[in-house]
């Protein structure tokens, strides 16, 4: 969907209060938008790496496997001990 006539001058208007009010915002958006259009165009390249987990998203799954693991743990110790057993 192509942008009116009017729509294109208002956004250029807009464009060039950022730019003059905050030359830092507006050139990193100019950035975000080189990034988007590189990424696009190398689309089909990045699509058959795989990607490589986020440090946020192995933290998470360490942790939750640490914890499965002391439940486990504390589960066993309390079925073995004697004055803990469930009576049968």
């Amino acid at each position: 969907m192509a942008w009116s006539h009017d729509e294109e001058r208002m956004l250029a208007i807009i464009e060039r209060h950022l730019s003059d009010d905050d030359p830092r915002l507006a050139a990193r958006l100019e950035s975000f938008n080189e990034k988007v259009e590189r990424r696009s165009q190398g689309g089909q390249r990045s699509s058959r790496r795989l990607r490589k987990p986020r440090r946020s998203t192995v933290v998470i799954a360490v942790s939750w496997l640490l914890i499965a693991t002391l439940v486990a743990t504390l589960l066993v110790m309390a079925l073995h001990n004697e004055a803990a057993a469930f009576p049968l």
